[in-house]
């Protein structure tokens, strides 16, 4: 069985003002690599790069390079609302030592299939480094259909794809593509089952939080226990379960997991609220987040 491949979809820590919180950064990111994770996605969906000012997505990208040191693949967000925007954030980035751009659908508008194709395929010819698709119809409110997929990445630069849908939709893609294209696939409540079908390449925020757990996943995955693997994963689903139904925006809860694993910042950018002091006690009580923050990160700065 092939090794799988975990990349976390980490987190921006910003200050009270909004910019960049650097021992954050560099704390979340030692904490990933601490734990084997093998790619780090700088500036997606759970990095909420579209409610950064430019100047402290640039310095989270900057920094991030930094703190990676080459040590994990690195991966940027880059989607915005139009193709111009979108391209002045490949600029912004392409001359930094990265490994490859991820571009979402564009939303706030509607687009056509052939709109989308065409959309990708120009950032795609324009970029020096690989892209890769994002299909987060949930968020962007467009779904990139299977068959515009499989067009788009006959593109030599487009190098894959991140898919947030419904696995109904991305089977199709990896029954398509094998292995002659990435098929990257976020479903953290099915990890157990897909790890031991053999989907090799996996991408979540909820990663970030419990670095831990995931490297537990891939190590039992790689020694086939299967028991091992769905004990985590039954941890995992309750985490997601208990963010989710948390009376808050699931970024303050992920905050206060950070928060308790000794890592600073906020990841909740304004007018996401953090938790009240009565939250907070209510949260660091419940036994899924005991047991989520039992492994703190040993942190030694490299600068």
């Amino acid at each position: 069985m092939a090794a799988a491949r975990m990349i976390t979809a980490l987190c921006t820590p910003l200050t009270d003002n909004e910019q960049l919180h650097q021992e954050g950064l560099e704390r979340h990111i030692q904490d990933q690599l601490q734990h084997g994770i093998d790619g780090l996605l700088v500036g997606g969906t759970m990095g909420a790069m579209q409610l950064l000012t430019d100047s402290t997505y640039l310095d989270l990208v900057r920094d991030s390079v930094q703190f990676n040191a080459g040590q994990a693949e690195l991966l940027i967000g880059v989607g915005d609302t139009s193709f111009v925007r979108t391209r002045e954030r490949i600029r912004m980035v392409e001359d930094l030592e990265i490994d490859g751009i991820v571009i979402i659908s564009p939303f706030f508008f509607n687009f056509s299939q052939q709109d989308l194709i065409h959309y990708f395929q120009s950032l795609a010819d324009l970029s020096s480094k690989p892209v890769f698709l994002y299909d987060l119809p949930g968020t962007t409110g467009t779904k990139l259909e299977v068959e515009t997929v499989l067009t788009l990445l006959r593109h030599p630069n487009i190098a894959g794809i991140k898919c947030s849908d419904h696995f109904t939709s991305t089977r199709p893609i990896l029954d398509a593509i094998g292995d002659q294209k990435r098929v990257i696939v976020a479903q953290p409540t099915l990890l157990d089952v897909l790890l031991r079908s053999g989907v090799e390449e996996h991408l979540d925020g909820v990663f970030g939080l419990v670095p831990p757990w995931i490297e537990q996943m891939k190590s039992a995955t790689q020694t086939k226990n299967w028991h091992e693997l769905s004990d985590l994963q039954r941890d995992l689903s309750e985490l997601l379960k208990f963010l989710l139904e948390f009376p808050a925006p699931v970024l303050s809860a992920a905050n206060e997991v950070l928060r308790l694993r000794g890592i600073p910042g906020k990841i909740a950018p304004a007018p996401m609220p953090r938790l009240t002091p009565e939250q907070q006690e209510e949260f660091a009580g419940a036994a899924i987040i005991q047991k989520a923050i039992r492994q703190p990160p040993a942190f030694v700065s490299k600068n």
